[in-house]
């Protein structure tokens, strides 16, 4: 329950509101985490929130994470500027099913910042490309200028068995790409659905819509996750602030698979 104290290495702009942060351990720390952890991190003097963990798994020597900017805590986070500290706690929660996937393709589904926590599962891919089939990444933003990793999107496209999809919600006069819904983009899948893992994060509405169309298409409910967010105080299920229904998002999530939360998906709400 104790924060540790953590360096600000790096910041990098991703958007105009949304920011990366590279953080670094202090006193002998580590870093580590499996994809679709969490960590609790406080700003001193302004508060602590619930920041899912952005960057590679493979790096244990640092932490990133992509924040945006919606409201005191958040600005105060990212406005932490190189050499400045911050505590530190956790990782947390259940992870992406990244070794329930081996052997099969993997389907990554993202709308706005929900492509932070969904980075780790494209890095672990890549890094062991022997282990898993086709990748195929669709990505929705509201606008150009919202879409994160630019360059890096770039370079996952060029990569062998390696698709990527993005499209927004208004694309202004020198937009050239897809505009529509991120549903709209699975017409230009070459998906299997009896071989494939889905993982998706985003607005919980733009979620329900992705489950639904997924399984439509055939995907079993058991092979499709979904991240979920809810108030998080404690990080390891004592205050309650984040129950849903009889889960704790912290502890039992915040990745589930989809045939475990449907019921309460479809609860609006709750």
């Amino acid at each position: 329950m104790m924060p540790g104290p953590w360096q600000v290495r790096r910041v990098s702009k991703e958007t105009p509101d949304t920011f990366t942060l590279v953080l670094e351990p202090l006193n002998g720390g580590r870093g580590g985490f499996r994809p679709g952890q969490f960590s609790m991190l406080w700003v001193f003097g302004v508060g602590e929130l619930p920041i899912s963990i952005s960057g590679d798994p493979a790096e244990e020597k640092s932490l990133t994470y992509t924040v945006r900017s919606v409201g005191p805590a958040t600005q105060a986070l990212i406005s932490r500027s190189v050499g400045q500290e911050l505590g530190v706690r956790g990782p947390f929660g259940a992870g992406w099913p990244v070794d329930q996937a081996r052997g099969r393709d993997v389907l990554v589904v993202a709308g706005g910042i929900g492509l932070a926590p969904l980075r780790p599962v494209i890095y672990h891919v890549l890094d062991h490309r022997k282990d898993y089939g086709r990748l195929v990444i669709a990505y929705g933003a509201r606008s150009p200028r919202d879409l994160l990793y630019r360059k890096e999107l770039a370079q996952w496209a060029r990569q062998k068995d390696v698709q990527v999809l993005t499209t927004v919600d208004y694309g202004g006069v020198s937009w050239r790409g897809r505009v529509g819904v991120v549903t709209s983009l699975f017409r230009f899948m070459r998906l299997q659905p009896a071989r494939t893992t889905a993982m998706v994060c985003g607005p919980e509405i733009m979620m329900r819509l992705v489950a639904r169309e997924l399984t439509t298409r055939g995907l079993a409910a058991g092979d499709l996750y979904l991240s979920m967010e809810r108030n998080m105080k404690c990080g390891v299920g004592f205050c309650g602030h984040c129950q849903w229904g009889p889960h704790f998002i912290c502890k039992d999530g915040p990745v589930f698979p989809y045939s475990r939360i449907a019921p309460l998906l479809d609860r609006y709400e709750l």
